[in-house]
């Protein structure tokens, strides 16, 4: 089995991965190249277990990790901020079902979503279920599932007050619906369908949900480690964001250097409309790329502070590289040109 995360893989392959870019976009889903990419990369190791080639890494090593990618190619970022989370909650779940997932292969990837669009009716020893579900990010390379749904009673209506589950589910257990992803952006994200009728699912690979986002799942599985004390809902909209801010930062990148005073120029003749995000603001007091945003030391102090900007983790070695500190033009009062810290409350 993998042991460790190749962190030279995105540099050495960058351009590479940039340049397929288009081919995903026009292929409705990630190409085998960009696949082998985030494979040899071990992105999607990064939140996974130990015993199986996972490192348990820092979250803002896994941010920094999916922006790197994203500014890349962002249907690759997507996907890696999305199906790289999911170790990190099956880890909490049942032994056996990670044996099934990894134990012959350590590199499956597990896709979702979340969202309740079933029902699981209790049998015995599990659940009977069915449901369809939109939006499974690179679906179409992983294995397995995380599906949300309801518990239904025996006629498959939901049970009241609403109780969710997350369900894993195998390849051979549902059906892609090939042509169910067809939009203007992140088409590369192969975004697709995947339906469900009337399977069998054990037990052990359903959690509830209420207890996943309590802890309690956690604290019962007897997970102590720092990383497994940070709630799901901070955890998983972490990979979200840090794709986006990635997708956002290539342009910026780009723009910097050669139209940062025209950026300027726009700004400052921009109306001045008092909001709460302009009044938050403030000018900069010189020219330059923004400091780096708030949010990357938010998600450290969630486990422990995040390591100093001249001391990057070794398996994000760019880290602490200026360029993918999100240069842009600086934002003036009455603007939002260009990332404003998620501090400032700004949405």
């Amino acid at each position: 089995m993998t042991t460790t995360v190749n962190s030279d893989v995105l540099t050495e392959r960058g351009e590479e991965l940039r340049s397929y870019g288009q081919p995903n976009e026009d292929l409705g889903k990630l190409n085998d190249g960009t696949v082998d990419i985030l494979r040899q990369s071990g992105v999607m190791k990064l939140l996974a277990p130990v015993e199986y080639g996972g490192t348990r890494a820092h979250p803002t090593e896994f941010a920094e990790t999916v922006m790197k990618i994203a500014s890349l190619d962002g249907a690759a970022g997507w996907v890696a901020g999305v199906v790289g989370v999911h170790p990190w909650e099956l880890e909490l779940m049942a032994p056996k079902l990670q044996e099934e997932i990894w134990g012959t292969d350590d590199n499956t990837w597990v896709s979702s979503p979340y969202a309740p669009m079933g029902v699981v009716i209790p049998a015995d020893g599990g659940y009977r279920f069915s449901g369809h579900w939109q939006f499974s990010s690179g679906t179409d390379h992983a294995q397995w599932v995380i599906l949300g749904a309801f518990v239904g009673d025996a006629e498959g209506k939901p049970l009241m007050p609403y109780e969710s589950v997350h369900v894993v589910v195998p390849r051979a257990d549902y059906t892609i619906v090939e042509d169910s992803w067809d939009v203007v952006g992140l088409r590369g994200t192969g975004s697709k369908d995947v339906i469900i009728k009337d399977i069998f699912v054990p037990g052990y690979r359903v959690i509830n949900q209420a207890d996943l986002f309590s802890g309690k799942v956690a604290r019962d599985a007897g997970k102590t480690e720092p990383i497994h004390r940070i709630p799901f809902y901070s955890l998983f909209p972490l990979g979200l964001t840090s794709a986006v801010v990635g997708i956002a930062e290539e342009p910026c990148t780009r723009t910097w250097s050669t139209s940062a005073t025209a950026c300027r120029a726009t700004a400052s003749r921009a109306p001045r409309i008092p909001t709460r995000c302009t009044q938050s603001a403030r000018p900069p007091e010189k020219s330059g790329p923004p400091a780096p945003h708030s949010w990357t030391t938010s998600a450290g102090s969630m486990t422990r502070p995040p390591p100093a900007a001249k001391s990057a983790s070794s398996s994000a070695p760019w880290a602490a590289a200026p360029k993918s500190r999100l240069p842009g033009a600086p934002s003036p009062p009455s603007t939002r040109s260009c990332p404003v810290p998620a501090a400032t409350g700004c949405g």
